[in-house]
């Protein structure tokens, strides 16, 4: 049996609804372009950006399927949602928002990445334990199809209109993300809601059609600087050339720690970085190139996670947007070498600790 309005969505979307059992797992979600500044207009509407898993949920009773934006089912990763779908949400539907976890007191909470990431596991009894422990929820912000309606090409506006109705009285885990048209009012969420561990704020024209896979909103996200010690380099998979620098900085009893990575360079660059850090590769007695042992989770099961060691004295500023307890949430990018600075000046004092911020109050618009 298909899903809710999945031969039309699936027309929209470029795919063979005969090729799919579900719409959820095949349905790219529509993306965001990174922009400096928020854009503003009469016609543009803002909410928060949520820090979590991209979610297509598609609820046809108690038949849901969760796809992710790298076309990946989520489904069985997350029982307590599928439970919550089904009994909450009584019309057919395609739902497109944001898996998250909080932790916190009430009235301090604030969303868990570490908590959320570690749901992607292979054993049952472990997702199991982990959703009743940390119970994930869901924060609504499109609604791509209702009964055998396919609403992608309807504008914004009408898609939030008609999802409000839809969930005027659905309780959580299931929750409508807050939206405004005041521009203000949106530059304070990108500085309040940080604190609650938000990921900046989203822009969407409200005359705008869905579109799949597309660039086709804004995101304003946190951008930061900060200077750090490159601990040594992973070679690329190609096999020729730096294909990321693993960084760290000193805590307050002068141990250096890593704090993550950065990456995206260009052949050229790869290629140079080679040659720029070999004066500071560490040997041993025989003059051979001494290799560390990354951190390994289970994500990086089987892959190759050594790296060449360098002696920490070499200082890069980088761009970040913010940190994930006492790591870098992603990947950084490299904005200059800062030979003018010692290494052991990069301590974490220098990074900016955002207010904190109830993320109740988000999830209650």
């Amino acid at each position: 049996m298909s899903t809710v309005g999945e031969d039309a969505v699936a027309e929209a979307a470029g795919v063979d609804p005969m090729l799919a059992p579900t719409l959820a797992p095949m349905l790219a979600p529509m993306l965001a372009k990174a922009v400096a500044e928020l854009p503003t207009g009469e016609r543009m509407s803002y909410e928060p950006k949520w820090d979590g898993f991209r979610g297509i949920v598609a609820v046809d009773g108690d038949d849901v399927e969760i796809g992710s934006r790298g076309a990946k089912p989520l489904t069985r990763y997350f029982p307590e949602l599928v439970s919550a779908f089904g009994r909450l949400i009584e019309a057919r539907c395609v739902l497109d928002g944001e898996i998250v976890v909080r932790t916190g007191e009430p009235g301090a909470e604030r969303l868990d990445w570490d908590a959320l990431s570690q749901r992607i596991h292979p054993a049952a009894s472990r997702i199991r334990q982990l959703s009743e422990r940390a119970p994930a929820e869901f924060v609504a912000f499109d609604l791509l199809a209702i009964g055998d309606e396919a609403l992608l090409d309807r504008p914004f506006a009408e898609r939030r209109e008609r999802l409000e109705r839809l969930l005027a009285d659905v309780p959580a885990p299931i929750h409508l993300t807050a939206t405004t048209t005041d521009a203000g009012l949106a530059r304070r969420w990108l500085a309040e809601f940080e604190g609650a561990g938000l990921d900046g704020v989203i822009a969407k024209p409200l005359d705008a059609p869905y579109a799949p896979g597309k660039r086709a909103m804004f995101k304003v996200k946190h951008h930061r600087t900060a200077e750090v010690v490159v601990l040594g380099y992973r070679v690329h998979t190609s096999g020729s050339g730096v294909g990321s620098l693993l960084l760290g900085l000193y805590d307050d009893a002068g141990v250096l720690r890593g704090v993550g990575g950065a990456s995206a360079f260009t052949t050229a660059e790869r290629r140079r970085l080679v040659d720029e850090l070999e004066p500071y590769v560490e040997r041993d007695a025989s003059g051979a190139i001494v290799r560390g042992e990354g951190e390994r989770s289970r994500f990086s099961s089987g892959k190759d996670v050594s790296f060449v060691r360098l002696r920490p004295e070499r200082v890069v500023e980088v761009r970040y947007d913010h940190m994930e307890g006492a790591r870098f949430r992603h990947t950084v990018q490299v904005e200059r070498w800062r030979d003018d600075r010692e290494a052991r000046s990069c301590t974490f004092e220098q990074l900016e600790v955002p207010v904190a911020y109830d993320l109740g109050a988000v999830l209650a618009g």
